[in-house]
């Protein structure tokens, strides 16, 4: 099977396309890994540190669906036909492909399937599923500071999720719960008044 970096580049790149495409064109590369696919593309334009206004809700509402279907024990992912067919201009998934592939291509250097029970199994699904589902809620808050390192964390645990590397998907875990404190450091900053967690780090690179 290719590898998803060639799968992608092969597809927005060097073929032919309508000007734009949408989700469900998209899946026809998934394949058997479809559930860790679809978080992966989901969560890219999230993941980088490029502007991606418009995007984190619906795409957070969706990680958010296939989470919950993860923790559920689903085999086969279900989205809402209404999203699965909605137009992307072509040149904007372009763009965010252009700038997310080279990480893919990173992070499959590295990969390969070992300590799998934990993203075939059933109850390290259900903890991912529950950690995603978390990131996904932390995307969906129209909070800046509060999408970009959930969407890294469903990123890197989607992409051990694909290649059934458990090893690369606890590493995304870690991520998703260190994205977890620092968005409810933001919350807290938000709604009381302070410094967050963000501020502080800030500072301190500013020294």
């Amino acid at each position: 099977m290719a590898k998803l970096s060639q799968e992608l580049q092969r597809y927005f790149f060097e073929e032919e396309r309508p000007e734009k495409v949408s989700l469900a064109d998209i899946l026809l590369l998934a394949k058997e890994r479809i559930f860790g696919f679809l978080l992966i593309i989901l969560s890219l334009p999230s993941a980088l540190p490029v502007p991606a206004p418009g995007y984190s809700i619906p795409f957070g509402i969706l990680i958010f669906i296939l989470a919950v279907q993860l923790i559920a024990g689903a085999k086969t992912p279900w989205l809402p036909s209404k999203m699965l067919n909605h137009q992307m201009q072509l040149s904007t998934v372009q763009g965010f492909m252009k700038a997310g592939l080279p990480w893919l291509r990173r992070i499959e250097g590295i990969a390969r399937p070992r300590l799998s029970y934990i993203c075939t199994g059933l109850a390290g699904r259900i903890i991912i599923g529950c950690m995603i589902a978390l990131m996904a809620i932390s995307m969906m808050i129209p909070i800046p500071g509060t999408n970009t390192l959930p969407a890294i964390g469903v990123f890197v645990t989607a992409f051990g999720l694909s290649e059934d590397d458990g090893a690369i998907s606890l590493g995304g875990l870690v991520l998703c719960l260190i994205g977890g404190i620092l968005t409810t450091s933001i919350l807290f900053a938000f709604i009381w008044g302070g410094s967050s967690l963000l501020d502080i780090i800030k500072t301190w690179l500013g020294r």
